[in-house]
């Protein structure tokens, strides 16, 4: 990994030490090129036919995710965010009163508000699932609430927005496997700086942003579907005419691949954009990416539990690349703010964003710093010293 050259070609790093890739990571060159000129064509040529122009090119988008997930392209769908995927995938499941959503206390806040939504309009009941001593879900106690609860759903953030921690859940999906239950992932932050092999986790949907750990633009989202459930027949609450086909006054067919999850009017100039970033990603390789965020986290969490007043929240047996951190002393607000100062991007997990963890914690909120491989240790230290001179 040549990271000179990889920093040569992000144009942030010229102005700031960028440590917020869990909020939006900086963009590559070949994305930034790709988005613009891709508009630049549907100014020249107009929107329809700089689509029809590029249609092979935006077809490779599902390819080059197909690659990294270990999937068929037909797996694969596009939507606007991760959230959005999500809810899809929530509203192509029949859910009637009295099923069970079978999830864990550290699921991202979007995902409990969905969740809650459901209770309220069918009557669906959620289990949450305690994280063990370690931090993390137990996979042999979860899988047997699995097997004894037998919910109608069971769905995992891999890994939350509010610490480093990396759910286990290639072991979950197995026992859904086993009891033909649906799993759906979240792999909104994992989506990049990790390996994501679908066939091994065994889910039936992920779904992940682009603007992320990826280094795409913001506006795009992805979702893997399984062939499981598009065999199925599940499909979203509101399936468009790119999902399905009207074929007589009461009746529509749907589009037998993952595309019946997506929207008719997409902003082909983002997916190029995704497209790009995703290439880019597997170029360098997601192995080397994981390995390289261990080395850089590994040294930032080591430097910062020796600063004062400065207490590390991150718990689990894997950790990844986001450090959360509280101080005694100074809200995380009042941290990121005298960081941004300094040009040190970060940002700040409120209480609303992970309530059952932080309360246990008893924290309200968390500092999240979040590197990404074309970070050097020299900003780490840069931000290490800016925190440990930090008066109490």
């Amino acid at each position: 990994m040549d990271i000179k050259q990889l920093r040569a070609e992000t144009p942030g790093c010229l102005h700031k030490i960028h440590l917020n890739n869990a909020g939006a990571a900086l963009m590559p060159l070949p994305v930034l090129a790709a988005i613009q000129a891709h508009l630049e064509l549907e100014a020249t040529v107009g929107g329809y036919e700089a689509h029809k122009q590029k249609s092979a090119e935006i077809q490779g988008t599902y390819t080059a995710l197909a690659r990294y997930l270990n999937c068929t392209p037909e797996e694969v769908a596009l939507t606007s965010s991760a959230t959005d995927a999500y809810a899809r995938a929530l509203s192509s499941i029949p859910f009637e009163p009295g099923d069970m959503i079978l999830t864990t206390e550290s699921d991202y806040a979007s995902n409990q508000i969905a969740f809650l939504s459901l209770k309220k309009r069918f009557g669906v009941r959620i289990e949450r699932f305690a994280n063990g001593p370690g931090g993390q879900i137990e996979v042999g106690a979860f899988n047997l609430a699995i097997a004894a609860l037998k919910p109608r759903l069971v769905a995992v953030t891999h890994v939350p927005t509010n610490s480093g921690l990396v759910q286990p859940i290639a072991e979950v999906g197995q026992e859904c496997r086993k009891q033909d239950v649906l799993f759906l992932v979240d792999a909104c932050q994992s989506a990049g700086q990790l390996p994501l092999d679908v066939q091994a986790i065994g889910c039936d949907f992920l779904t992940a942003t682009f603007r992320k750990f990826l280094r795409g633009p913001r506006g795009m989202g992805f979702m893997y579907v399984s062939n499981r459930v598009l065999e199925k027949g599940l499909e979203p609450l509101f399936i468009d005419m790119r999902g399905a086909d009207w074929i007589g006054e009461e009746r529509y067919l749907s589009n037998p691949t993952a595309r019946r999850f997506e929207d008719w009017e997409f902003p082909y100039a983002l997916v190029l954009g995704a497209k790009a970033a995703t290439e880019y990603m597997l170029e360098i390789g997601p192995e080397k990416i994981a390995a390289r965020n261990r080395e850089l986290c590994g040294y930032l969490r080591e430097k910062l539990s020796r600063i004062p007043g400065l207490v590390l929240l991150d718990q689990g047996q894997e950790l990844c690349s986001i450090v959360t951190v509280f101080h005694h002393h100074h809200t995380p607000e009042a941290l990121q703010q005298y960081l941004f100062l300094q040009n040190i991007n970060t940002s700040v997990s409120g209480l609303t964003a992970a309530l059952i963890d932080f309360e246990k914690k008893g924290v309200p909120g968390a500092l999240r710093l979040s590197p990404h491989y074309y970070n050097t240790m020299e900003e780490l230290d840069a931000t290490i010293h800016t925190l440990a001179i930090v008066k109490g």
